[in-house]
C-alpha cells in the first residue's frame, strides 16, 4: 500500500497563483515537491468516457510539449485526466496532481490511480489536496477540486467534453479567474465534442497541434520547425 509523505502550505507558502483566486485555501496538503518557480502550468481534462481520437490526441499534444519548463495540472480522473498525467511523466514533464479526495491511501480517489499518484511523486511531481487526509470523495469535493486545477495554471486545456459535464465546470472557473482556456475541437457528430466545440464558439482558443499550446502560453516558436496540425 502506498503511503504519502506530507507536508502541510500555509500563508505564504501557498503558491501565489492560488492566494488570489476567490475563496482561496487556507491551507493545503502535499505529497511531493511543486515545480520550479519558472514553470509555467497548464491546466488539462477532458471527459472520463474519452473516445480514441481523444485518446491520441493527448498523446500528441502533451508529447509535444517535451523539453520545455512546463507542469501539466490535473485531477487523476480516469480517462483524459490521467492519461494527461501519464504521458507527462513519459515526456519529462513536471506534474501536479489534484485527487477528489484527502491524500491518504484509505480513501484516495480514484483508487485506480494510486500507482499513477506513486509514480507522479517518484518522478518529481506532487500531489495537492485542501482536504484533510481521510477526507472521502464527495459531491462537493470535486468542484472545490476543480477550482486549484483552475487557479494555479495559467491556462486550460480541454480535451474532449459532453454538452454538460464536470469537464465545463473547470472551463469556466478558468475564465472567472481570467485564464486563457483552450480547446481542441471535434466531430460535429460525437457528443464528446460538444462541449469543447461551444467552447471554441463562444471564444476559446482552438487547439490543432503542440505550437498552438506554446504560442498561447507566450513560448517563441521556431517557425522553421512548425509542427503538424491534427487536421
Amino acid at each position: 500500500m502506498v503511503k504519502f509523505d506530507l507536508k502541510i502550505l500555509e500563508k505564504n507558502t501557498i503558491p501565489k497563483s492560488l492566494r488570489e483566486i476567490p475563496q482561496p485555501p487556507k491551507k493545503l496538503y502535499i505529497a511531493g515537491s511543486l515545480p520550479k518557480s519558472d514553470t509555467v502550468y497548464l491546466a488539462v481534462v477532458g471527459s472520463r468516457k474519452c473516445t480514441t481520437y481523444g485518446k491520441d490526441t493527448v498523446r500528441k499534444l502533451i508529447s509535444a510539449l517535451r523539453g520545455y519548463p512546463i507542469a501539466i495540472v490535473s485531477g487523476l480522473a480516469v480517462g483524459i485526466d490521467s492519461l494527461s498525467h501519464e504521458v507527462a511523466l513519459e515526456g519529462g514533464l513536471s506534474v501536479v496532481a489534484f485527487p477528489g479526495s484527502g491524500i491518504s491511501e484509505k480513501v484516495f480517489f480514484p483508487p485506480s490511480s494510486l500507482k499513477l499518484a506513486e509514480r507522479i511523486i517518484e518522478k518529481g511531481g506532487c500531489l495537492i489536496s485542501e482536504f484533510e487526509p481521510d477526507t472521502k470523495a464527495a459531491y462537493y469535493t470535486f468542484p472545490m477540486r476543480n477550482r486549484l486545477v483552475a487557479g494555479i495554471s495559467s491556462a486550460a486545456l480541454i480535451i474532449e467534453a459532453e454538452e454538460k459535464s464536470g469537464t465545463l465546470i473547470t472551463a469556466r472557473m478558468a475564465l472567472d479567474y481570467n485564464k486563457e482556456v483552450l480547446a481542441v475541437p471535434g466531430n460535429i457528430s460525437s457528443p464528446n465534442s460538444k462541449g469543447t466545440n461551444k467552447l471554441i464558439q463562444a471564444g476559446a482558443t482552438p487547439i490543432t497541434c503542440g505550437e498552438d499550446i506554446l504560442e498561447a502560453l507566450g513560448f517563441k516558436i521556431d517557425k522553421e520547425s512548425k509542427q503538424e496540425s491534427l487536421f
